[in-house]
């Protein structure tokens, strides 16, 4: 059995390990870790979709693009605990945009 995976699917997968720093980064530390999970879920949906739509292949499968959801979501839930989270980027770019905890006044 031979694997051939075409330059999209690639750019999907290396897309999904990012998505936690974009969540990351337009969410702010005081948000609700279940608003981040569904936040995650969306863009890693609307990566499988997108990543399927630009497969060069001779048809749309919306079955292909599910899957691809999946395995999306998968990679940047395991890349979030088990590289960004770690390493200190998830705090990082938590703080990034002025998304620390809030002030007082």
């Amino acid at each position: 059995m031979n694997a051939n995976l075409d330059k999209a699917y690639w750019l999907g997968l290396l897309i999904s390990v990012v998505l936690p720093v974009l969540v990351g980064l337009v969410t702010k530390r005081v948000t609700h870790a279940g608003v981040k999970a569904v936040l995650l879920l969306a863009l890693s949906t609307l990566n499988g979709f997108l990543v399927e739509l630009s497969n060069p292949g001779p048809d749309y499968d919306i079955g292909t693009a599910i899957v691809l959801s999946l395995v999306a979501f998968a990679t940047g839930t395991l890349a979030h605990f088990g590289l960004w989270k770690p390493t200190g980027v998830s705090a990082k770019a938590q703080s990034a945009l002025g998304g620390g905890a809030p002030r007082a006044i």
